[in-house]
């Protein structure tokens, strides 16, 4: 079955010239994340048109999925960027006017109904860090006292405006979370059943001052789409989705392990980033020229057996995927703070085993290929072909049991002496694993080729 082009066919849609009435219904029939990328490729009187056929709840929804709603609610006047935040769930209205100058923030946020604004100040008031920054109050939220009736009642009027239903949250009289029901067993409830029956009462629940690192795990551990954040007295605040915090915590991730900060963006201004990441690159620097210096003392090497630089970046390269993988196992379990040495220590015999393991299947796969390879295309006699490529594949074995090595101890040694393991751990990895292939390869060269029989 070929695969649809979706937004295409909304732009050829709105190409069209049709009504405005049967355009929106048209356009109603497609996803608001495939509209937004339809959004982009449109031209502003184009765009102009499209807000006022879809309405504000519509564009509120596409406005959700772009990745930056700045020049979108610049076309419009604050008066209507206005209503469309207002329209928009109060974690999605927070990302969108955080893209905005801090006028033209303040000039929507000050035409906000007042709902939307208390939600919106409310979220603003937090760190970025915090739980609270990217919390929602698009919740269903009901009262214990009710009866089974009145819940079910409480949920078709308040799923007009929140549609994160599939759990209800329950609160006392006093607002205080009391526990959350699955949509399915209200659904399922006979009318004469008491509703204290259906509330799970040790729900799990994170709190709106907590670290966002500090309690993903949590997060994803209890499989929930959502969590209820609680203020420091019990009050329910709003919720969690867990597709916001980890896809938020992966970037970042992903950013610190190429040796940059979770903060830096496009909007930060050319000196930032060069502060940012100056130092590090500072570091790799020097590591670098360690590097090349211990390649420079094995010249003679080269001079003798000229061919061994050509497998040279194999031998770098592979023992710098095997500590980047060591390194991405040992930091997703460093997330569990009750890690024992014990189990550290499993980890580290594990990793250099799997290192040894792969290492010699890659030194067997090598000893054949590059023995004939090196036998039919550089002219070798078949001895000193299979010596050449046995270096080859010992010096993987070595080097990866070794980048497995160290491609575990960093990430631990910078966790106990709490340095963000993710930030410290990529690039530094990645150049110590090259000086150790570089001289357990050419080490091995120098004293078995050359020393012991005599190649060259």
């Amino acid at each position: 079955m070929q695969k649809k082009n979706y937004v295409q066919e909304i732009l050829d849609i709105i190409h069209s010239g049709l009504p405005q009435a049967e355009l929106a219904e048209k356009l109603s029939d497609y996803h608001e994340n495939d509209l937004a990328d339809a959004l982009t490729a449109l031209t502003p009187e184009e765009r102009q048109k499209v807000y006022t056929v879809l309405g504000v709840d519509t564009v509120a929804e596409i406005f959700s999925y772009l990745d930056d709603a700045e020049p979108y609610l610049k076309e419009l006047d604050p008066e209507r960027a206005a209503r469309v935040i207002s329209h928009m769930d109060s974690d999605d209205a927070v990302d969108a006017l955080d893209d905005l100058e801090e006028d033209d923030k303040a000039e929507i946020v000050h035409q906000l109904d007042k709902d939307a604004a208390d939600d919106v100040k409310l979220l603003l008031s937090y760190h970025e860090d915090e739980i609270g920054s990217c919390m929602t109050t698009n919740y269903i939220c009901i009262r214990r006292d009710m009866t089974i009736r009145q819940a079910m009642s409480e949920l078709v009027k308040q799923a007009g405006e929140n549609d994160n239903i599939s759990t209800l949250y329950v609160v006392d009289e006093n607002e205080h979370f009391y526990g959350a029901i699955d949509l399915k067993d209200l659904i399922v409830a006979r009318a004469e059943e008491r509703l204290e029956k259906l509330i799970a009462r040790s729900y799990p629940y994170v709190t709106d001052h907590e670290k966002i690192s500090d309690c993903i795990d949590r997060i994803v551990d209890y499989a929930e789409r959502s969590l209820p954040v609680l203020n420091d007295s019990g009050k329910l605040l709003g919720i969690i989705t867990s597709a916001d915090v980890v896809d938020d915590e992966m970037g970042d991730d992903y950013a610190k392990l190429g040796g940059l900060t979770s903060e830096e963006d496009l909007n930060e201004g050319v000196f930032q980033s060069v502060k940012k990441r100056l130092p590090w690159l500072i570091a790799l620097l020097f590591l670098g020229m360690l590097v090349s210096s211990v390649v420079g003392a094995f010249e003679s090497v080269v001079a003798v057996l000229p061919i061994v630089i050509c497998f040279q970046s194999m031998v770098l390269d592979m023992a710098g995927n095997v500590g980047t993988q060591s390194l991405a196992v040992t930091i997703r379990v460093l997330v569990d703070e009750n890690l024992t040495t014990a189990k550290k220590l499993q980890l580290l015999w594990k990793e250099m085993r799997v290192g040894l393991t792969n290492g010699a299947l890659l030194a067997v796969l090598a000893l054949g290929f590059l023995g004939c390879y090196i036998h039919f295309f550089k002219a070798y006699a078949w001895g000193e072909a299979f010596l050449l490529s046995g270096c080859v594949g010992v010096s993987l074995v070595v080097a990866m049991v070794i980048s497995s090595l160290v491609g575990t101890v960093i990430p631990m040694l910078f966790h106990k002496i709490h340095i963000d393991p993710a930030v410290a751990s990529g690039p530094l990895i990645t150049t110590i694993n090259d000086l150790v292939a570089v001289v357990v390869y050419y080490g091995l060269a120098a004293v078995v080729l050359i020393d012991m029989f005599h190649l060259g």
